[in-house]
Parts: structure tokens; C-alpha cells; sequence
């Protein structure tokens, strides 16, 4: 049974890191630090050449991995070897190119061998996805898709339609990055998608602060997803104890909801 359904019973708190950033065992590290801080889920991206979806910051952190090295099959290694620490659900993120690259049912047999829970694909829309969705569901692993402030009701159904384990919702059009306020039309995006499916929904893009994620969750979010204030900490060098001190403080505020 894949158990990130299982992880959104309460407010998932669901932080993101860079395999491989700035190196293999760094990252290792800070995997096992946001889960004694309270991850819920952890999400790992594949570094790539060319992440469309990404901001700066979590382009740098990719260009880091590849520059010291960063092979794919080091994804799997890194997911077994955390699995071994402790069996969170987690998941990918990854771009079309690397897994079509990997070989499709290749990619997924080895995801399914080292327990990946969930696979997002950020530039593959559900209109490309069958191929991807037979070895997917073949293996028992989620396939996650993202939707957009644009995405209409429609859109979203039919998004569901294909989804498992959560949707990804993009509370604001543009790449990943930090940002200082929480926009009301982040807002309306939770709520439209919130009342769209019945599947989980996790907020992510621009979620940086306490009061932020306060405000995803008390929007109808069920989880959130923080990528770049994290990779920023890495890149700053800041301590384990650092982010660990911030992911409590993140969990604080979307628990007292």
C-alpha cells in the first residue's frame, strides 16, 4: 500500500531538497535532519540541465549536484539509503527528458526498487502522461500532477482523473522562489482546487514562512510544500540544527490549525 495518502491525515508539512546538493552525503544528511524535524513526506529533485519550472535558487542547487558529479542512478541510492533511516513517503520530482532518457519502464522499476513513493513529472501534461501512468500504476507507484492558478474546474477534474496520492497546486503562476507576502489570489487558487477534488492538496511555490503555510493550511490546503527557503539554507551553509529549527517552527504553524 503506498502510504502518502496516509501522511496528509494531518497537515503534512512536505520539505524539498536537491539531490546530490551541494554533494551525495550532504544531502543524505539534511534528508535525515527534516525528518527528526517532522517531514511528513519528503520531496527530492533530480538534478537537470534545464528545470523550466524552477527558479533561481533551486537552479543553482541543481547546477551544484551536476557540477560535483550527480549521476540518476544516485537518485535511487539516496532514496534507499534515507528508506533505511526511516520509511517516509517519498517522492520525485523530475523532468520528461530524464526518465524517457532512463527508459520509461526502467525508471519506474528502479523507483519501485528502491521504494519511491510518488513520482512528479513537472513538464509532462496529462494529455502526454499514458505511457508514464501504465508503469506507474503497474508498479504502485503515485503519479502526482501539478495544476495552476489558470487551470479551470475542468482542467482540474480532469487532472484528478489521473492523479494519485495528492495534487500538486501551484499557488502562483512563475517558477519556485521565496516570497514575502501570501497573495489572496494564492488563496482563491487553494480554495478553487480544494473544492474541485477529493483528493489531497498541496500547496507549494512561494511558501516560506510560518504564516504562510498558517494561511495555505487555513485555506483549505492539507499540506505545504517548501522548496527554495530550504535549498537557500544549504547553499548558505547553514547548520543541520539551522533547518531543523526551521521545519519545527514551519510544523508549529500548520499544526495549531
Amino acid at each position: 500500500m503506498n502510504e502518502i495518502s496516509q501522511a496528509f491525515k494531518n497537515n503534512a508539512f512536505i520539505p524539498f531538497i536537491v539531490a546530490a546538493d551541494p554533494n551525495y552525503q550532504k544531502s543524505l544528511e539534511t534528508a535525515k535532519a527534516l525528518i527528526d524535524a517532522g517531514a511528513d513526506v519528503l520531496e527530492i529533485g533530480i538534478p537537470y540541465t534545464d528545470p523550466a519550472a524552477d527558479g533561481p535558487t533551486i537552479q543553482k542547487a541543481y547546477s551544484r549536484a551536476l557540477k560535483n558529479g550527480f549521476e540518476v542512478k544516485q537518485i535511487f541510492k539516496l532514496v534507499k539509503e534515507i528508506k533505511k533511516y526511516k520509511d517516509i513517503p517519498i517522492v520525485v520530482l523530475t523532468y520528461y527528458n530524464i526518465v524517457y532518457n532512463q527508459g520509461i519502464d526502467t525508471f519506474y522499476e528502479k523507483a519501485k526498487e528502491s521504494k519511491i513513493n510518488g513520482v512528479i513529472i513537472a513538464d509532462m501534461p496529462i494529455e502526454e502522461s499514458d505511457e508514464v501512468l501504465t508503469q506507474s500504476k503497474q508498479k504502485d507507484i503515485h503519479q502526482i500532477f501539478l495544476v495552476s492558478p489558470n487551470s479551470t474546474k475542468e482542467r482540474i477534474k480532469k487532472i484528478e482523473k489521473k492523479s494519485e496520492g495528492f495534487i500538486y497546486t501551484i499557488t502562483r503562476l512563475g517558477v519556485t522562489g521565496k516570497k514575502e507576502k501570501f497573495l489572496e489570489n494564492t488563496r482563491k487558487t487553494i480554495q478553487k482546487v480544494k473544492s474541485t477534488t477529493d483528493l489531497p492538496i498541496a500547496a507549494g511555490f512561494g511558501i516560506s514562512k510560518p504564516k504562510h503555510a498558517e494561511k495555505a493550511i487555513k485555506a483549505g490546503a492539507d499540506g505545504v510544500i517548501v522548496g527554495s527557503a530550504i535549498v537557500e539554507k544549504i547553499q548558505k551553509n547553514h547548520s543541520l540544527e539551522q533547518i531543523k529549527n526551521y521545519v519545527e517552527e514551519m510544523k508549529k504553524a500548520i499544526n495549531k490549525i
